[in-house]
């Protein structure tokens, strides 16, 4: 009989509240494709520099990271920050209202 492992994929959401509290170079989250990412240990190493990420902070980054045509590389980077999703009500009300 095989034991089920703790799964380290189950996903935490947050809401749409808690994300924007999280706006000060203390504690920066974005939302991107509706995931959530810390990037506040990435602040000083982001190429387009801090105030970039700082002016999405708290908010949805979606359009401005898609614009700016992000390399594969970083793509893949995003997944060492993310921690967590939009919650999928929160998806709703950006939605519909």
């Amino acid at each position: 009989m095989v034991e089920k492992e703790e799964s380290k994929d189950e996903v935490k959401y947050y809401s749409l509240e808690e994300v924007q509290q999280h706006n000060s170079c203390k504690s920066t989250w974005l939302i991107i494709h509706n995931k959530i990412y810390d990037v506040t240990k990435f602040l000083e190493e982001h190429p387009g520099g801090e105030e970039v990420l700082r002016e999405q902070a708290g908010g949805d980054a979606t359009e401005s990271f898609e614009d700016v045509g992000h390399s594969t590389d970083a793509r893949e980077m995003t997944s060492m920050y993310m921690i967590g999703e939009l919650h999928p009500v929160s998806i709703y009300l950006c939605l519909f209202n």
